[in-house]
C-alpha cells in the first residue's frame, strides 16, 4: 500500500531565519550563500507562518525570496539541523508574523507614530508622502523626526535647515487632516548632551533624544542613560540599546534603574519597530513594565513602506503585558504635547 509523504514539520519563521543565516556562514558558493542571506531577512518578514502557508496548500515558493532550492533548504533544515538558541547579535528578535497576531491583544488604538524620517535627513521618502501614508495608516497625529545636526553621516539639520522644515510642514498642515507634529531625534554624546540649542528646541512638539556613536562599549552605561534621561529636553530615550540585528548587541545597562529614573521623571523610553533593532525587546519591555515607565512607540520609518514596523512595537509591548495606559502613542495630540512641555524648563 503507497503512503503518501508527508510535508516535513516547519518551525516558526523566526527559527527559519535563524537556520538560514547560520547555514550561510558555512556555505562557500557566494551566489547560494546571499540567497539564504537574503532569505533569512525575508522570513523575518513573512506575514504568516510557513507552517501556516504550507498547510493552506501553498509551496514555499510562494513566498519573497524563497526559490525551489532556497525552498528545499529551509525542509531540510528543519528536518534535520537541531536548534539552537542565536547568538547575542541576532537573539530576542521576533517575526512580522508573530508581531501581527501579538499586536491584535494589545487592546487599545495607537493614535500616532513617533519616530518618522524623510528625505530632509536620511530618510526616502518626502514629508507629504510620510504624512499621507500616516493618514492611510488610519492615525490621528504624526511626529516628524529627522536627525539633527551631531550626526552628518545621516544628513543631520542644522537650526536653519530644521526651521525651514517647519515652514514645509505648516503648508502641508493646510491641506491634511491629520496632526503633524514637530520632533526630532536629536543626537546625545556620551554624558547624554544635546546638540541642538534650546531656542531651536522650544519650538519642537517632541523630542527623541538618541545615541549614535560609542555603541559597542561593553562596560556599564547606567551612568550614561541616568544623564540622558535628567537631559530636560529629552522627551523620549530612543533606541535605547542601540543594538542592530547581526551587527550589533547593543549597550548594558542596570536597566531597573535606568527606567525606574525615567519614571520619576516622568520620561519615556522606546519601543523602536524597525525591524533590524526592535529595541525595547520583549524581555527589556518587562523589566520596563515592572517600572512603571512610559513607553513611546516608533516605526523609526524612513520610508512609507517602514511604516509598517509599527507592529513590531505594538507586538512586542503586547507579548511583554504593557499596559496601553503607559503608552503615550495612545494619547491625543494635545495631551501628548502637554506632557512633553512639561518636562521643559
Amino acid at each position: 500500500m503507497h503512503v503518501p509523504e508527508t510535508e516535513p514539520a516547519l518551525p516558526p519563521n523566526r527559527i527559519i531565519a535563524e537556520l538560514l543565516q547560520r547555514e550561510s556562514e558555512h556555505i562557500e558558493d557566494e551566489q547560494r550563500r546571499r540567497a539564504l542571506r537574503r532569505a533569512s531577512g525575508a522570513a523575518l518578514l513573512w506575514p504568516v507562518e510557513a507552517s501556516q502557508l504550507v498547510a493552506s496548500g501553498s509551496p514555499l515558493t510562494a513566498f519573497p525570496r524563497v526559490g525551489p532550492w532556497v525552498a528545499h533548504e529551509i525542509e531540510r533544515l528543519a528536518e534535520q539541523t537541531p536548534y539552537r538558541e542565536p547568538p547575542q547579535r541576532r537573539a530576542g528578535f521576533i517575526s512580522f508574523s508573530e508581531a501581527l497576531s501579538a499586536a491584535d491583544r494589545f487592546g487599545a488604538r495607537v493614535r500616532c507614530d513617533l519616530q518618522a524620517h524623510t528625505v530632509w535627513s536620511d530618510g526616502h521618502s518626502t514629508a507629504e508622502e510620510m504624512v499621507d501614508a500616516a493618514r492611510a495608516c488610519g492615525y490621528e497625529h504624526l511626529l516628524i523626526t529627522d536627525h539633527s545636526q551631531g550626526l552628518p553621516i545621516a544628513r543631520g539639520m542644522a537650526p536653519e535647515r530644521l526651521r525651514e522644515q517647519w515652514h514645509e510642514l505648516e503648508l502641508l498642515q493646510e491641506r491634511t487632516t491629520i496632526r503633524i507634529l514637530r520632533g526630532i531625534e536629536m543626537n546625545l554624546d556620551t554624558e547624554g548632551s544635546g546638540d541642538m540649542p534650546e531656542d531651536v528646541l522650544r519650538g519642537l512638539d517632541v523630542v527623541l533624544g538618541a545615541f549614535h556613536s560609542a555603541l559597542r562599549l561593553k562596560e556599564d552605561q547606567t551612568e550614561r542613560y541616568l544623564a540622558a534621561v535628567r537631559n530636560p529636553w529629552v522627551d523620549v530615550l530612543a533606541h535605547p540599546r542601540g543594538r542592530m540585528y547581526d551587527r550589533r548587541v547593543g549597550l548594558q545597562a542596570d536597566w531597573p534603574v535606568v527606567f525606574e529614573e525615567a519614571a520619576r521623571l516622568d520620561k519615556a523610553v522606546e519601543v523602536d519597530g524597525y525591524i533590524s533593532r526592535q529595541d525595547l525587546d520583549i524581555e527589556l519591555l518587562r523589566i520596563a513594565v515592572g517600572s512603571g515607565v512610559r513607553l513611546s512607540f516608533g516605526s523609526d520609518s524612513h520610508h512609507v513602506v517602514d511604516l509598517q514596523f509599527m507592529t513590531f512595537s505594538v507586538g512586542s509591548a503586547a507579548l511583554a503585558g504593557v499596559n496601553p495606559d503607559r503608552v503615550i502613542n495612545c494619547m491625543p495630540a494635545e495631551e501628548l504635547v502637554a506632557w512633553a512641555q512639561a518636562h521643559r524648563l
